[in-house]
């Protein structure tokens, strides 16, 4: 079985696709999706694909790595002159004189796994900065109507126990003089080459922030805390716990994630960063444990990491987004950490 057999995950594209979003914006035009095949990619493929079936006339280029692994992902849509899918390596220049204009650009593509901070920590950075920069380049060529960088929650850094939430203005402590410090550092400076583009290009740029994203698309290649609780449970096995459990962090279920993303993309001010997140999913990592175990009736052991894991993980204890200028723009989560999480889990013990 796959996704596209699976009630579950269609209801989730379905109930994307029929968003009340100014989707004439699209109408007729091209959006090229790095990162296609991954969490949130590879979901955004799909919504846009299944809105192509209700009407919607948009040009959708996927771009990734593994055209086998995209062959595989996009089976339903085999054959579909809508979709084309490029096989790119985002640190390598990208020049496509056969594509002419490319009107909005989603760059999804970045290392998002601990256990790649702390094994690939050269490769983490210099796809956030140098694959940036490709992008933005190629956008500033194909003279794109917008470009959305997908920014991420760690750009925060550690909570410095004066807020409860985090607005889109907020800094945090990052200890820039460390190994671990490179993904965030380079997201924070992937915002600012945002700016540098948008005031000496005249691009015209959106940041949408994700915090913790989680759903049925994941990759079972996954290393982050939640993707590895996850794996767990549809194994049927006991949820490992390799802290306390008390960092407190946003999270947003994939089909949230995506809305937020397409809200950002259509109705977002240039130059504004957005928060995609939602009260009803800021949980503490040992309830998120515990809410996964109940579910797949199994109970939370603990254990302490290797070197190398604990070398990956984040030093941020608290970080909790504030969602409200999101939803200015119309936008609201489907789903809170307890639905998300029964869904996923739900779709990924039919498919695996």
């Amino acid at each position: 079985m796959t996704l596209y057999d699976n009630p579950m995950y269609l209801e989730d594209v379905n109930k994307v696709a029929d968003l009340a979003l100014p989707w004439d914006k699209l109408q007729g035009r091209s959006v090229l999706i790095s990162g296609a095949t991954g969490l949130v990619g590879s979901f955004l493929v799909d919504v846009l694909m299944k809105k192509n079936e209700t009407g919607l006339d948009c040009t959708v280029y996927a771009l990734g790595r593994n055209a086998k692994r995209a062959a595989g992902r996009f089976i339903k849509w085999k054959g579909n002159p809508s979709l084309r899918f490029i096989a790119y390596d985002i640190n390598l220049p990208f020049v496509r004189d056969d594509l002419g204009k490319v009107d909005y650009i989603l760059h999804l593509a970045s290392n998002t796994h601990p256990m790649q901070y702390s094994t690939d920590p050269i490769g983490t950075i210099t796809t956030n900065i140098i694959g940036l920069t490709n992008m933005l380049d190629f956008a500033v060529a194909h003279e794109a109507s917008r470009f959305a960088f997908s920014s991420s929650n760690e750009v925060y850094g550690e909570n410095r126990g004066d807020v409860e939430l985090f607005t889109e203005d907020y800094c945090g402590y990052i200890n820039c003089n460390t190994m671990r410090a490179g993904y965030p550092e380079s997201k924070r400076c992937g915002e600012a080459l945002c700016q540098a583009y948008k005031a000496q290009k005249g691009l015209d740029i959106v940041i949408p922030r994700l915090t913790r994203s989680y759903g049925p698309t994941m990759l079972m290649s996954d290393t982050k805390a939640i993707s590895q609780f996850i794996r767990k449970g549809i194994a049927g096995e006991d949820i490992i716990l390799k802290s306390a459990g008390t960092q407190y962090y946003s999270y947003t279920y994939m089909a949230d994630a995506v809305s937020g993303l397409l809200t950002v993309l259509l109705c977002g001010e240039s130059g504004e960063a957005y928060n995609i997140a939602d009260a009803g999913s800021d949980i503490m990592l040992k309830d998120l444990a515990a809410i996964i175990a109940q579910t797949a009736g199994r109970q939370v052991v603990f254990e302490l990491p290797d070197a190398v894991e604990a070398a990956g993980y984040s030093t941020a204890t608290k970080a909790r987004l504030d969602g409200s200028k999101l939803k200015k723009l119309g936008w609201k989560p489907a789903y809170n950490i307890e639905e998300g999480l029964q869904r996923t889990i739900a779709v990924l013990k039919e498919i695996n």
